[in-house]
């Protein structure tokens, strides 16, 4: 019996504002609901609604810059940076450079739309 996966064939989660999100472990790829491992590319002027996610969210830039705006605080991360984001902080994730955004999120516990509260 093998002791390990190797994921070909990630989840690519369907999208309708042209950011990129292929999810290589968690609930939707793998059923795996303790952690997801997802690749994404922000495209340039992107932006998500403030959410208040009852997990953690590490985030690895790979290529570009991205904005996050933490509770009242801003910050913007580039390439070679990472930043770990604790559960239940209201944050919002944004792409408004030029340029398209590269990174890989990790969620402990998986991403789950349910618990991600995105604000209307």
């Amino acid at each position: 019996m093998k002791k390990y996966f190797i994921q070909k064939t990630p989840f690519a989660v369907p999208t309708e504002d042209g950011k990129v999100i292929e999810e290589h472990h968690g609930a939707a790829a793998t059923q795996n609901t303790d952690i997801s491992i997802a690749h994404m590319i922000a495209p340039p002027h992107w932006s998500e609604p403030f959410q208040t996610p009852e997990f953690d969210e590490y985030t690895y830039i790979i290529k570009g810059k991205k904005k996050f705006i933490i509770e009242d605080q801003t910050v913007i991360l580039e390439s070679g940076q990472s930043i770990h984001i604790e559960k239940n902080a209201r944050v919002q994730y944004s792409n408004p450079f030029d340029e398209p955004c590269e990174y890989i999120a990790i969620c402990l516990p998986a991403f789950d739309f349910n618990k991600v509260h995105r604000e209307e």
